[in-house]
């Protein structure tokens, strides 16, 4: 393992646009609206880039993922995943484009031996993915408060300064995608289109 850093690096990875594959992003807008940290520490919405978070994992010495895991358990439990287990679990019963994606990038680090030395997953059981533009369902939104909580808790143990932010507002993605402002524009369920989001579609021969 390399120890030329100190670095922490906490990433949200998954789609918003896709219920409950949105969760890891939501938790990492929520830490980083309530909290603030040293310089040694990295916020990250990760989306869904795969290999291009190479770099950033590969630059850390410790790693904290939250994500939306098939663990096979009943849908919004919360489980959380340490070190050497972290990449099994993000390559087991892949849901989509995006793990397979990170996967490959814990891979790579592990080739290069830059494998942070710690690294905790804290992932959810998903309800409901195959929602275009669909919003969290409630019992997966309810494991973001508790899930933020366990991040908080593990960087604290590893010596990092956490303080509460004065004002918490959403600083890592625009203000048209934080959750409140996203679902408020969403159709109710009943009239949603479930082939895409009518926000966002256009009739043949608009612009």
């Amino acid at each position: 393992m390399h120890t030329q850093s100190s670095s922490v690096l906490i990433l949200g990875i998954g789609n918003l646009l896709w219920a409950d594959e949105g969760f890891g992003v939501r938790c990492v807008e929520a830490l980083d609206a309530a909290w603030q940290f040293g310089a040694e520490v990295t916020v990250m919405d990760g989306g869904t880039q795969g290999l291009y978070l190479l770099p950033y994992v590969t630059e850390a010495r410790r790693l904290i993922v939250f994500d939306a895991v098939d663990y096979g358990l009943e849908p919004g439990t919360m489980r959380l995943v340490e070190d050497g287990e972290v990449p099994r679990f993000m390559g087991a019963k892949k849901m989509s484009l995006h793990q397979t994606g990170f996967q490959e990038v814990l891979a790579s680090a592990q080739m290069l031996d830059r494998l942070p030395e710690s690294m905790l997953l804290i992932g959810v059981q998903p309800v409901e993915l195959d929602d275009f533009g669909g919003s969290l369902r409630a019992v997966v939104r309810a494991c973001i408060e508790p899930a933020v909580a366990h991040a908080v808790a593990r960087l604290r143990r590893w010596g990092v300064s956490v303080e509460p932010r004065a004002d918490a507002v959403l600083r890592l993605n625009d203000v048209a995608l934080a959750m409140d402002a996203y679902e408020a524009g969403r159709p109710p369920p009943e009239a949603a289109c479930r082939h895409g989001d009518l926000r966002f579609v256009t009739t043949s021969g608009e612009t």
